[in-house]
């Protein structure tokens, strides 16, 4: 079959059609970068790294750029300069971080992921906080369910019974956990409580392993829950959530089946605490 070779008007045999021109990508255009985000650019690496040349690296400015802001840094006491090179925070960055935790409302910042939470689960959920050998609820988010559950905010119950409780046990050492069970002696509140170290070492190992707790109905008959704990800027177990209700309404299967629900409301309410990792 013969086609038809005859050249578009305005073009030569053998040109690319002007419609028909390939147009290289244009590679994308890095950010111009101001003064205040170089800063915290290498403020944020030299806290990360401490060595000059990994500074640099991480934060792809030039040497000379990234030398002049950490001079600066350190004239402003915000890095400190040690003795073999590395990069270590400086007492101004030290006493703004305790100031800013001094300020951290825990109950705050957990409340719009408890209430999404009681949202999806149609369920109770706490927030509780290690105070001494107990929990203590921070929070409390009903659902829609005719009942609620027996606990109030500033409730405080023992670390081993509880879900929350347990979650934070399951940060302590061997030897922490050994001290705990001699200065509380796990005390029964239900046929089902944990009394024994070697029933509550097979535990924390489970809880360790799975990433959350379970209360079978371990601090109150009929009421049961599944827990994860919330990690802090120093990765301390200090606080946990908890996911609660009745064994009337839902089985311990149905239960523990909200456990991914709640390690990842745990983990976003870690995220803006400040945890990474």
């Amino acid at each position: 079959m013969v086609t038809d070779s005859t050249p578009a008007p305005g073009t030569r045999r053998g040109d690319q059609p002007p419609g028909d021109v390939a147009v290289p990508p244009v590679p994308p255009v890095a950010p111009v970068l101001g003064a205040s985000e170089k800063t915290l650019l290498v403020l944020e690496a030299a806290m990360a790294h401490g060595r000059f040349t990994d500074v640099v690296e991480a934060t792809g400015l030039a040497k000379a750029t990234t030398h002049r802001i950490l001079a600066t840094l350190i004239d402003r006491q915000f890095v400190s300069l040690a003795a073999d090179g590395t990069y270590l925070p400086g007492p101004k960055i030290l006493s703004l971080a305790g100031q800013a935790m001094a300020r951290i409302d825990i109950a705050a910042i957990a409340q719009p992921f408890v209430d999404e939470l009681v949202e999806r689960t149609h369920c109770t959920v706490h927030v509780g906080a290690k105070n001494g050998d107990e929990i203590v609820y921070l929070v409390r988010a009903d659902s829609d369910k005719p009942y609620l559950m027996p606990s109030r905010v500033g409730l405080a119950i023992p670390l081993h019974t509880s879900g929350i409780g347990k979650a934070v046990l399951s940060g302590f050492t061997d030897q922490g956990l050994e001290r705990f069970v001699e200065r509380v002696g796990l005390p029964r509140r239900t046929p089902h409580t944990i009394t024994t170290l070697e029933e509550l070492r097979a535990e924390v190992a489970e809880i360790r392993r799975l990433g959350y707790a379970m209360d079978r109905e371990e601090n109150v008959p009929g009421v049961a829950c599944v827990a994860a704990p919330i990690r802090d800027t120093t990765h301390s177990i200090t606080y946990g959530l908890s996911i609660s209700t009745l064994t009337l309404e839902h089985s311990i299967d149905q239960i523990e089946a909200m456990a991914p629900l709640a390690v990842e409301a745990a983990e976003r309410i870690s995220a803006a605490l400040g945890h990474t990792g």
